[in-house]
């Protein structure tokens, strides 16, 4: 059975979306089948794979509320063993529909079960913020891999994610472990870069929960969008490309040990 990662931040700008295109594509490339669900209403890592966010009107939106089949909304990219279930701005208007329901906290826990098994990995972009779309995505979820930018204020709303987390596993009583935590956008030549690691590693003292793997702050990583491909099919040689396949490996290597 496959499993599902959560990849959320509540703060913008941290490189959420570059590394579930890139750690999605890079795990893809190494032989495993994988799933994108793009629950982010601004669709960035549908058109991060070339795919018009306007035109296609199967999504998984149109899937949560029961107009198609999860089965039909999922498409496969240009990238070998790697599937998107694509998002647009409709599905802005998701919380409006799910209130309705009783049990509108599992829907997508239940839209996602028919195929789980068909993936070995299916991995969430998750807006920026605390609502419907993230509490069910966090139930969906197996684990949660939180990627955090290498600024000072990153660490300041570290807190307040963790604290959601755990609301959720307590009220819901549904728990997300942690995957790993994911340092972005990282500048070793900088004192500040060099001393957010530290805090990260201070704040977590069990360092096994952070990935040996950093993503380096990278014009590749940051270009690949808006050729609609990511950065390790825009430029495979990049710093950027090279340090998502090396997390892909590490997070390989660590389920293999389980």
């Amino acid at each position: 059975m496959g499993e599902i990662i959560a990849v959320m931040n509540q703060k913008g700008g941290c490189g959420k979306t570059t590394t579930v295109v890139n750690l999605a594509t890079s795990i893809a490339a190494m032989g495993k089948a994988v799933l994108v669900v793009d629950m982010d209403p601004q669709a960035n890592a549908t058109t991060s794979f070339g795919i018009n966010k306007t035109e296609n009107k199967k999504t998984v939106y149109t899937a949560l509320v029961n107009e198609c089949s999860v089965q039909k909304a999922t498409i496969p990219t240009k990238i070998e063993n790697l599937f998107i279930l694509p998002s647009n701005i409709d599905l802005s208007g998701i919380e409006v529909e799910l209130s309705k329901e009783t049990n509108y906290h599992i829907a997508l826990k239940n839209l996602l079960e028919p195929i789980k098994d068909i993936f070995d990995y299916i991995i969430i972009d998750l807006p920026p913020s605390l609502g419907v779309i993230t509490i069910n995505s966090l139930i969906a979820a197996d684990s949660v891999l939180i990627p955090i930018q290498a600024e000072y204020f990153a660490l300041e709303g570290l807190a307040d994610l963790m604290n959601t987390i755990k609301l959720v596993e307590k009220r819901l009583r549904s728990p997300t472990p942690i995957k790993g935590i994911l340092l972005t956008l990282y500048d070793a030549r900088t004192r500040l870069g060099r001393e957010v690691y530290a805090e990260l590693k201070k704040y977590f003292k069990d360092t096994e929960q952070i990935f040996k793997t950093v993503i380096p702050r990278n014009i590749r990583l940051a270009e690949a969008p808006s050729y609609g491909k990511p950065c390790i099919v825009y430029d495979p040689e990049s710093k950027g490309a090279i340090s998502y396949l090396k997390l892909a490996k590490e997070l390989l290597e660590m389920d293999s040990g389980k």
